[in-house]
C-alpha cells in the first residue's frame, strides 16, 4: 500500500540523517581538495547504495538471523545518538572520510568520501533498513528519490546556499532537524520494542 503521508515521514527521516545542508562545509572541503566535484556522479552512486540496501538489506539480515524489527530497535539507538550529535554539537561517531592511496581525480572524490560516507553513510543505511519496519519499499524508494533531488540541487548550489543561510543559519537548521530526528528515533524504538516483547506490552 502506497501512502503519501508515509512517503513524507520517510523523507523527513532520511533528510535529517543525510543532513546535506549541514554537510555543506564538508562538501566545500572536498571540492577544495579535489578541485571540483561531480554532483550527478555523487548523487547516482549514493542512490545506488541506498536502493541496494533497501532491496537486499533484509536478505543480508536474514543471513545472520536478524529480523527487521530487531534491527529497527537497534537502528533507533544509532539514530538517537546521531540526533544528539546534531542537537548538542558533540561528536560521538567518527567516520573516516579520508581516502589514502587514491588519486586526486575529482571523479574519485565525488564517490569517496562524498557519495560514501558523507551522503550515503552508515546512518543513512541504518535508517533505510529501520524504516522497513514501518513503511513499504515503494514508499521508502520514493522518499530516497526525493532526497536525491534535494542532494543534487544542494551540490549544484552549495556556495549560494552557504551565503544565503550563513554559518549561524546552517547551525540552527542542523539543530532543528536534530530535534526532529530525536523524536523520530524514540517513536521508532517505541513502535518496535512492543513486537519484540509482546508479553511486557500486554501489562
Amino acid at each position: 500500500m502506497f501512502e503519501l503521508a508515509h512517503v513524507g515521514k520517510a523523507f523527513l527521516v532520511l533528510f535529517a540523517i543525510i543532513d546535506i545542508i549541514g554537510g555543506i562545509p564538508v562538501i566545500l572541503q572536498v571540492r577544495e581538495k579535489a578541485g571540483k566535484i561531480y554532483p550527478a556522479r555523487a548523487t547516482l552512486v549514493s542512490l545506488a547504495i541506498m536502493v541496494t540496501f533497501l532491496y537486499l538489506g533484509e536478505s543480508i539480515l536474514a543471513l545472520v538471523g536478524i529480523d527487521v524489527r530487531s534491527f529497527a530497535v537497534a537502528g533507533s539507538f544509532v539514530l538517537f545518538f546521531i540526533a544528539l550529535e546534531m542537537t548538542l554539537g558533540i561528536r560521538l561517531f567518527k567516520e573516516d572520510t579520508s581516502a589514502p592511496g587514491l588519486s586526486d581525480d575529482p571523479k574519485v572524490y565525488s564517490i569517496v568520501p562524498l557519495a560514501f560516507p558523507v551522503i550515503a553513510g552508515s546512518g543513512t543505511i541504518t535508517a533505510i533498513l529501520s524504516l522497513r519496519a514501518e513503511f513499504s519499499r515503494p514508499e521508502i524508494l520514493a522518499a530516497i528519490c526525493l532526497n536525491m533531488v534535494v542532494v543534487v540541487v544542494v551540490l549544484l548550489l552549495t556556495n549560494r546556499i552557504e551565503r544565503l543561510l550563513g554559518r549561524v543559519g546552517l547551525i540552527v537548521l542542523r539543530k532543528a532537524f536534530g530535534v526532529i530526528l530525536l523524536a523520530i528515533s524514540v517513536k521508532l524504538f517505541a513502535g518496535n520494542i512492543t513486537y519484540l516483547f509482546p508479553a511486557a506490552s500486554a501489562h
